[in-house]
C-alpha cells in the first residue's frame, strides 16, 4: 500500500473540527475555553474528558487516553489510522491520493481498481435500494417484508433493495453506466455462462432476490447477500457475492458497521445467524449484534470481534443445524480467549420470531440467563450418548476433552473439566489425562492489542517543562532549535520525546500541524503530548527554556565531566591517552565556567 502525504493529514486535520468530530458521537458540554464528557474509553462519574478546540485535541485525564481528531477515531471506532483518515477525508469531501512507495505502478493500478469497485458496488446497492422502495416489480418483496416485521423505515436504514427477476438487469444498467465486462466479472456481480470460457456470455448473479449490502467495518458496500423471496428447487435460500478483491467471506461481520459501538460499551457481542435476524434485534434496540457470512466463526472473524468484547452470546437456531453451528464457531472463539454462552430458543423460533413476537425486555432476559457454552454442550452430549455403554462413553470422554484441549485460559480450562469429569463420573486427574498439553492454536495466537493505549512514562520534569513549551510557544521552540540541540539531548535520559518535536515540522499555533505530528507518534506518546497541550503555558517562556536548557547543558557537561575525571584514573592508560583526557577535562571544565550561572529553580543533579 501508498502513504498519504502530510500535506494532505494537514489538510483534513483542519477541514475537520474536533469539537464537531467528537460531538457527532456523543454530546459535549462547555466548561470554560474547553468542552467536557463523560470518558468514552473508560467507566466514570465525573466528567474527565476534556476536548480543547484551541489546540484541536482531546484528553481524558481519568484513563489517560488523548491525541488529535485522527487518535479520537481511531479508538472509537476501532479502525487503524488509514481509516481513519479516510473516513474524516469523507466527512468534508477531501480526496485521499496516496503516494506509492517506490513509485509502483501495480500499486497505483490497485488502489484504482480497488476504488472503482467500492463504487461500483455502492452504486448498485442505491440501485438494488429503489427498486424495492418503487419498482411495481418489487411490490411481493415489499409485502414479505412487511410481513416478517421490516417497514419502508428499516428498508432505508438498512438500505435493503431487489434484484429483477430478469438476466440482465444489471448487466444493462452498469454497462450504460461506463462500467466495463472485465470490472463485473471482478465485482462479482454478474457471472460467466460457462466458467471454463473467459470469453462466454455474462448474466446477472443475483435475479429475483431480495438484496442486502454488506459492509466492511468502516462503512463501504463490498458485497451483497440476496434472499430468494420465493423458494425454488434447487436454489439456495441465501446467495452471498463471491471472494473479490474487496470481500473474503471469513473477514467480514454482517452489522459491524453499526453495531460496534454497542459491542464496545456492552463488552458483550450477540451473535445470530442469519441477516433478518440481526436486523430485527437491531432496531428493537438490542444492538450489540453481529452476523458471520455463513453458519459458523471464522479465526479472523472471532479475532476481529475480540477488538470489541471480552464475551459472546451465540444465538442461533434450536435446531440441529444451529447446534452444529455454534459447535463449528467454539473453536475460533476460544482461541481468541473469547467467553461464549448460548441462549436456547424455544423449538421453531429464531430471534427474529421471538423479539416480535416477546419484545425487547423478555429477549434480552434471555440474554442475560444464557448458559455458559459448555454447560449447554456437555448436557446435549449426555443426552445424546448411552453412558451405559463404556465404548460410547469413552469415546463421548474423548470429544470433550479434544474440545475442552482448546480451551488457553487455565482458570477456565480448570472449571470445564470438572464439570466434565462430573457430568462422566469420573475424576479430573483420570479426565485430565485425555487433554492436550497445549491447546490447540497456542503456537500460532497473539495477543490482541488494546483498542487504545494509557499515556506513556512522563519524562523527567526538565524534559518535560521543554517539551510542554516547544509545543506551545512559538518563540521557546525557535530558540531550541537555534542551539546544538541535537548532540546534547542524544546524551540526556528520557530525551527521545522532546527530540521527535524538535525534529518535526510542527508549528505551535497551527492545530493542523500539530495534528499532523501527533499522527506520527504511538498512542502512548500521543497520550502523553495531548496532556501536555492541555496545560498552562508560563507567562515567561522565553525566560523559562533558556533556564531549562541551561540547566539540561550544566547537568550534561557535569556528567560528562565526572566520566572523565574517573577515567584518567584508571591504571595503564597510554601516554596518549591520559593527554587527550586532560585537554578534554579542560575543556569541559573552561565550558561549564561560561555557562550563566543556574538558579535554584532550575538546577538539575547530575
Amino acid at each position: 500500500m501508498g502513504t498519504i502525504p502530510s500535506e494532505t493529514i494537514e489538510q483534513i486535520a483542519a477541514a475537520n473540527d474536533i469539537v464537531e468530530v467528537i460531538g457527532s458521537y456523543f454530546p459535549l458540554k462547555r466548561a470554560g475555553a474547553n468542552y467536557k464528557a463523560l470518558c468514552p474509553f473508560h467507566q466514570e462519574k465525573t466528567p474527565s474528558f476534556t476536548v480543547s478546540p484551541g489546540r484541536q485535541t482531546f484528553h481524558c485525564f481519568g484513563c489517560g487516553v488523548g491525541g488529535s481528531v485522527f487518535r479520537f477515531v481511531m479508538d472509537y471506532e476501532h479502525v487503524d489510522f488509514p481509516s481513519a483518515v479516510r473516513k474524516l477525508a469523507a466527512r468534508v469531501g477531501i480526496t485521499v491520493v496516496e503516494t506509492s512507495r517506490g513509485g509502483a505502478a501495480e500499486e497505483d493500478q490497485q488502489r484504482e481498481a480497488r476504488r472503482l469497485l467500492l463504487k461500483l458496488h455502492a452504486e448498485a446497492a442505491e440501485w438494488f435500494h429503489n427498486n424495492l422502495m418503487k419498482a411495481q416489480f418489487a411490490a411481493p418483496a415489499r409485502d414479505y417484508l412487511e410481513q416478517r416485521g421490516i417497514n419502508r423505515q428499516i428498508i432505508k436504514n438498512w438500505q435493503l433493495g431487489f434484484a429483477p427477476d430478469r438476466w440482465d438487469a444489471l448487466l444493462k444498467w452498469a454497462l450504460d453506466r461506463g462500467y466495463t465486462r472485465p470490472q463485473l466479472l471482478q465485482s462479482g456481480l454478474v457471472k460467466l455462462r460457462d466458467e471454463s470460457d473467459t470469453r462466454s456470455e455474462i448474466y446477472d448473479r443475483f435475479r429475483g432476490r431480495i438484496m442486502f449490502p454488506i459492509h466492511n467495518d468502516v462503512g463501504e458496500v463490498i458485497a451483497f447477500s440476496g434472499r430468494l423471496l420465493k423458494d425454488e428447487e434447487g436454489a439456495a435460500k441465501y446467495l452471498n457475492s463471491p471472494e473479490t478483491p474487496l470481500f473474503r467471506k471469513g473477514n467480514v461481520l454482517f452489522g459491524l458497521h453499526k453495531s460496534k459501538r454497542a459491542l464496545i460499551e456492552a463488552n458483550s457481542a450477540i451473535v445470530c445467524e442469519g441477516q433478518i435476524d440481526l436486523i430485527s434485534l437491531f432496531e428493537a434496540g438490542i444492538t450489540n449484534v453481529v452476523a458471520p457470512q455463513g453458519t459458523a466463526f471464522t479465526e479472523n472473524q472471532a479475532r476481529i470481534l475480540k477488538r470489541f468484547v471480552d464475551e459472546v452470546v451465540l444465538c442461533f437456531d434450536s435446531d440441529t443445524a444451529g447446534a452444529k453451528a455454534a459447535e463449528r464457531s467454539l473453536d475460533a472463539l476460544l482461541q481468541n480467549d473469547l467467553i461464549v454462552r448460548v441462549v436456547e430458543l424455544p423449538r421453531g423460533e429464531d430471534p427474529d420470531s421471538l423479539v416480535r413476537r416477546e419484545g425487547k425486555e423478555k429477549f434480552e432476559n434471555r440474554v442475560t440467563s444464557a448458559q455458559d457454552f459448555f454447560d449447554y454442550w456437555i448436557e446435549r452430549e449426555m443426552q445424546a450418548t448411552d453412558v451405559s455403554s463404556l465404548g460410547a462413553k469413552l469415546q463421548l470422554a474423548r470429544r470433550l476433552a479434544e474440545t475442552i484441549s482448546r480451551v488457553h485460559d487455565s482458570l477456565m480450562r480448570g472449571e470445564v473439566v470438572n464439570k466434565a469429569s462430573a457430568r462422566l463420573g469420573v475424576s479430573p486427574a483420570d479426565f485430565g489425562t485425555l487433554l492436550s498439553t497445549r491447546p490447540r492454536g497456542t503456537a500460532s495466537s497473539e495477543a490482541p492489542e488494546s483498542a487504545h493505549a494509557q499515556a506513556g512514562p512522563r519524562p523527567r520534569h526538565d524534559i518535560a517543562m521543554l517539551c510542554l513549551l516547544a509545543l506551545r510557544d512559538e518563540a521557546a521552540r525557535s530558540f531550541l532549535l537555534a542551539q546544538n540541540w541535537r548532540e546534547t539531548l542524544e546524551q540526556v535520559p528520557d530525551a527521545e520525546i522532546l527530540i521527535r518535536i524538535l525534529q518535526s515540522e510542527l508549528h505551535p499555533d497551527d492545530p493542523a500541524s500539530l495534528s499532523a505530528f501527533m499522527a506520527s507518534l504511538s498512542p502512548g506518546e500521543e497520550a502523553l503530548v495531548s496532556a501536555w497541550l492541555l496545560q498552562k503555558v508560563p507567562a515567561d517562556a522565553e525566560t523559562m527554556v533558556e533556564k531549562w536548557w541551561l540547566g539540561i547543558r550544566h547537568a550534561m557537561l557535569r556528567r560528562r565531566l565526572a566520566a572523565a575525571q574517573n577515567r584518567i584514573k584508571l591504571p595503564e592508560l597510554s601516554t596518549g591517552d591520559i593527554v587527550n583526557l586532560q585537554k578534554q577535562i579542560l575543556d569541559l571544565t573552561q565550558e561549564l565556567h561560561q555557562l550563566p550561572k543556574l538558579s535554584s529553580a532550575t538546577k538539575i543533579d547530575s
